[in-house]
This record gives structure tokens, sequence and C-alpha cells, in this order.
């Protein structure tokens, strides 16, 4: 087993693919999922820390009921056909969605300059990569940023629904990207910016856990299972 890597030491040819996050690792659509989460809960005191707080990294209707609880409340599931609304878990998670593209279809997106060097460079060096990405808008965002058609594999929340996943922090999507390319976890590079999202790699014992902070901070990222921390993916280009 090799010894596990620093920032200084990491190399991407050392592994077998990786697996990015993407909103905040590929793409900074946090942007749009604050200003759309904002909105929803506009009437219950939300602030940025409950965003990375309650619900960065988490599947949609998670991040409503995580919300909620904060503030000793819950609501009726209801049903993911439910029309956007405030009366169910499902319709406020719909209403956000449906503010998130609106904003999306409005501005576009470009992705970090850093990650889209790194993208680059894995092609170059002919390592397999997939997006793992709990949001259900992840295709769409894809081509906002002009990688339409760029991975083989993508795991969204849709395929989580479809497939009965558990949502970050539970390491099942990962797997899932992992085996859909046909590459050992323990092999793999796992790249989140989310507390939740690196406590899933930990979870799934993938080779490394690339930790990037957008804000939850270092030590958050280390504390829940991140090999090492980086600002940006560009600190790593020369490796």
């Amino acid at each position: 087993m090799m010894d596990q890597p620093t920032a200084a030491t990491f190399r991407w040819t050392d592994y077998d693919a990786i697996l990015f996050d993407l909103d905040g690792v590929i793409t900074p659509t946090v942007e749009i999922h604050e200003h759309a989460w904002g909105e929803l809960f506009a009437d219950y005191q939300y602030t940025g820390a409950d965003y990375l707080q309650y619900i960065d990294g988490k599947p949609r209707y998670d991040g409503v009921r995580s919300f909620l609880a904060s503030r000793g409340l819950t609501l009726p599931d209801g049903d993911p056909s439910d029309a956007p609304g405030d009366t169910t878990v499902c319709a406020m998670g719909n209403r956000k969605n449906a503010l998130f593209n609106e904003v999306l279809e409005r501005d576009g997106i470009a992705p970090y300059p850093g990650s889209a060097a790194t993208l680059e460079l894995l092609v170059k060096a002919s390592i397999p990569d997939a997006i793992v990405s709990s949001s259900k808008n992840a295709v769409p965002v894809l081509k906002a940023a002009g990688f339409s058609g760029r991975f083989g594999v993508v795991i969204d929340g849709i395929v989580a629904t479809d497939q009965g996943l558990a949502g970050k922090p539970a390491p099942d999507s990962y797997l899932l990207g992992a085996e859909r390319l046909g590459v050992d976890p323990a092999r793999t590079v796992v790249v989140e910016d989310a507390t939740s999202g690196v406590a899933a790699g930990a979870a799934g014992h993938f080779a490394v856990v690339i930790g990037v902070d957008r804000g939850a901070g270092p030590q958050a990222l280390l504390d829940h299972g991140a090999t090492f921390v980086v600002a940006d993916l560009d600190e790593l280009l020369n490796y």
C-alpha cells in the first residue's frame, strides 16, 4: 500500500480513475444553488452558514428536511410529482429546483479554470473519470458549462433515485460510479468540496479523497475524511 499523498506528492497518474463531484468542484454552481435556497427559505432567517451546515452536498429533498429540522420544523414528505410550493418537502424541493433552473438558463455557467485544465490533463493521460453528483440538474449544468457528452459516466440525483441509492454522506453513489467505470475504489480518487461528499469518499474506502475548499473550510473537510485539501485544482496541475 502506498503512503497517503499530500498536495505536494499527489500524482493523477498514480491512480486508475477519478470521480468528481460537480457543483463546487467542476462548476461554481454553488452560487446559483445558494441563491435558490436563500430565496426558498427567505422567511426562515436563512444564512450562507445554513447552506454549508445543512444543505451542501445532500440530495435536494434531504436538504429541505435537514434545514427545516434545524428550525425545529417538519413537513409531510409529499411526492416528487408535487407542484412547486411550500406544503410538503417535495413541493419545497421542486420550488428550489425551478428557481435554480431559471438562473441557469438565464445566466449560463463557466467551469473553474483549474478544473477545466485538470480535465484536459486527464484526457491527455488517458485516465478515465466520471461525475458523481447529488444534483438532479447535473446533465443540464454540464451542458451549460460546455461539457455535454464529456463524461461517459454521470451518477446524479436521477440515477441515485432510480437505483434506490442513499445520498451522501453514504458512499453508494461513488461506489456505483467506480463500478460503472470498471475500477477498484482502492485505486480511485474522489474530488469533493462538501463535508458530506468527503465523508462519502472516506466511507467508500477510496484511495484518495481530495477536498477542494470552496467555503467549508480545510479543517472541516479533513475532519470529515479528506486526505488533503486544496483551494483549487490548479494546485495539482504540475503533478
